[in-house]
C-alpha cells in the first residue's frame, strides 16, 4: 500500500496487473491441488489477493462498474476450476475482523472485511446455497459483544455471507461452549488445539459437541482445524507422547507461547489423535510448513492404515 501511494501515476496499472496475476494463480494452485489424493484436495485463499480492498482511499476505486465486471470475469474460472476439479475452498479473514466487538467502529470496519471477502466468493460462484461446495469464511468468535452482538452483526450481512460464513473456537476466550451457542445460524469449525489450549483436553470425535459442530453443517462434510505447538517451544518432547497441558503450564509454559502453530507436524502423537476425526471432517493443517506438514500427516495416516 505504501507503494501504491508513493507511485500514483503508476498505482492503477499496478493494481490491474496483480489481479490479473492472482486470479490465474489461483486457477494453478487449484490445478496442482487437484492432483492431490482426495483428503488433502484444499486450498485456502488468501486474503490479500485485492489489495485495498476496503482500504479508504481504494475503496470507490474498487466498486467502479468496469472494475467489478473484470473482477467477476477473472475470479469466476477460480470457482469453476475448484468445483470441476473436486478441490474445497475457503478464505479466513485476519483476526483484525472481529464481528462481536464491543465498539461499532471495529463491527463496521469487520463488516467490509468480511462482505470483501464474500465478494470474492460470489465472482467464484458460490454463496448460492448454505455452504455450497464445501466452501467457508471462517472467522473467530472474538470481541467483548460475545454471542448477543454476534447474532447481531450476523444479520447485517448479506445473504452470501450468512451462507458462506464459519466460525471457529477460540483457544483463549470463547471455546466450544461459546461457539455452540450460535449452531443453529452458523457452521462452525472445531479447532481441535485451540481447544486443547483452552481446556487441556484432547476431545474425541465422538465428544457430544463434537457431534453438534457437525450438525451445524447442515449435511455439508465439516472443516476440523488442527496444529501443535511449535518445536522450538517444547524442544526434547517425546514425540511419541502427547503434550500435557496442565503439567507444561506447572512448569512454567505460558499459554501465548504454546498457542503458536509449529513448522512441521511434529508430534506424530497428536497426528494419530487428529486422525481419529478423518473419517467425518476434513482435516486442515495449520503449520508454517503448509503443505509439507499436510503431507506429512496424510503420509502416517497411509502407514496407520
Amino acid at each position: 500500500m505504501r507503494w501504491l501511494r508513493e507511485h500514483k501515476d503508476e498505482a492503477e496499472q499496478r493494481q490491474w496487473d496483480i489481479m490479473n496475476h492472482n486470479a490465474a494463480a489461483a486457477v494453478r494452485m487449484i490445478e496442482r491441488v487437484a492432483t492431490l489424493p482426495e483428503g488433502r484436495r484444499m486450498v485456502r485463499l488468501g486474503s490479500e489477493m485485492l489489495q485495498g480492498y476496503t482500504e479508504a482511499s481504494w475503496i470507490d476505486w474498487w466498486q467502479r462498474t468496469e472494475i467489478q465486471d473484470h473482477l467477476a470475469r477473472i475470479f469466476a474460472p477460480i470457482g469453476e476450476t475448484a468445483r470441476r476439479l473436486g478441490v474445497r475452498l475457503s478464505f479466513h479473514p485476519g483476526q483484525f475482523c472481529v464481528l462481536a466487538s464491543e465498539h461499532d467502529v471495529i463491527v463496521e470496519r469487520s463488516i467490509l472485511e468480511f462482505e470483501y471477502h464474500t465478494d470474492m466468493a460470489r465472482w467464484m460462484g458460490y454463496g448460492k446455497s448454505w455452504h455450497d461446495s464445501g466452501f467457508k469464511i471462517n472467522v473467530h468468535l472474538s470481541g467483548k459483544g460475545g454471542v448477543t452482538k454476534f447474532l447481531k452483526t450476523l444479520g447485517r450481512l448479506s445473504p452470501e455471507a450468512r451462507n458462506l460464513i464459519s466460525i471457529e473456537n477460540d483457544e483463549m476466550t470463547n471455546g466450544i461452549d461459546s461457539t455452540l451457542l450460535v449452531a443453529e445460524h452458523v457452521a462452525l469449525v472445531l479447532d481441535i488445539h485451540h481447544h486443547w489450549i483452552n481446556s487441556g483436553e484432547y476431545i474425541t470425535p465422538a465428544d457430544p459437541r463434537a457431534q453438534r459442530v457437525v450438525e451445524s453443517w447442515r449435511g455439508v462434510r465439516p472443516a476440523l482445524h488442527y496444529s501443535v505447538s511449535r518445536e522450538d517451544i517444547l524442544v526434547g518432547h517425546d514425540h511419541r507422547v502427547r503434550p500435557d497441558l496442565d503439567g507444561l503450564l506447572a512448569a512454567g509454559f505460558k499459554k501465548q507461547k504454546l498457542r503458536a502453530h509449529s513448522d512441521m507436524m511434529w508430534n506424530t502423537a497428536c497426528n494419530e489423535w487428529a486422525l481419529t476425526f478423518g473419517d467425518q471432517w476434513d482435516i486442515q493443517c495449520e503449520a508454517k510448513g503448509k503443505n509439507l506438514a499436510s503431507e506429512q500427516v496424510y503420509n502416517q495416516r497411509l502407514a496407520q492404515a
